[in-house]
């Protein structure tokens, strides 16, 4: 099969969603003058290690944010957002707080998340997430398509559970990585394997 996306695929479900799997979940929170927000975004990785970074992109609109979503909004106001990163555990609370909540609802409230104070930023973090990102925006670029931004960051604090520090390493084995799959699909990544690079 072959398709040009411009001409649509023809199938019930589009396999761009499921082609690029699995796909780490950052939980985006940030706080602006509606107030706390808290949203998961699976077109989200790391960048860069010196200095670290990150990036998320937001594909969708609300009606009442004007193009975007409330956390592109809301990290446009503050210039700050935290990306916390979900265990398999937390599965459920990251797709409730997907639900198009108005803006100024807080997801943490309305999900029944635990929140806590980032340090060096004024932006709230998931408390049991197994690791946390406060980044500091340094752009957020329109991309093609009426409602697609991509969010630019540099990490300038990082919280890690104890619990998932193992033996030197940050290691969520236990209670498993959770990664985003396409559709309504879903992993909990448990096994892990090593290899090591060529010389």
């Amino acid at each position: 099969m072959f398709y040009r996306p411009e001409a649509g695929h023809g199938l019930p479900h589009n396999p761009l969603n499921a082609i690029i799997a699995p796909r780490p979940i950052g939980w985006i929170s940030s706080r602006g003058e509606a107030g706390d927000n808290l949203g998961p975004y699976s077109f989200f990785n790391a960048i860069a290690y010196a200095p670290p970074q990150v990036m998320f992109s937001s594909v969708s609109a609300k009606p009442d944010r004007n193009g975007t979503k409330d956390s592109v909004a809301q990290i446009a106001q503050s210039g700050v957002f935290c990306v916390n990163i979900p265990s398999a555990a937390q599965a459920e609370a990251v797709n409730a707080s997907s639900a198009p909540m108005p803006a100024g609802v807080s997801e943490f409230e309305a999900c029944g998340i635990a929140m806590a104070e980032c340090r060096t930023i004024d932006c709230p973090r998931v408390a049991e997430a197994p690791a946390a990102l406060e980044c500091r925006m340094t752009r957020i670029l329109r991309l093609a398509g009426p409602s697609n931004w991509l969010v630019l960051g540099v990490v300038v604090g990082v919280h890690l559970r104890d619990d998932c520090v193992l033996d030197g390493r940050f290691d969520l084995r236990a209670a498993g990585w959770l990664a985003r799959m396409g559709y309504r699909d879903y992993a909990a990544v448990h096994e892990l394997f090593e290899m090591e690079r060529p010389e």
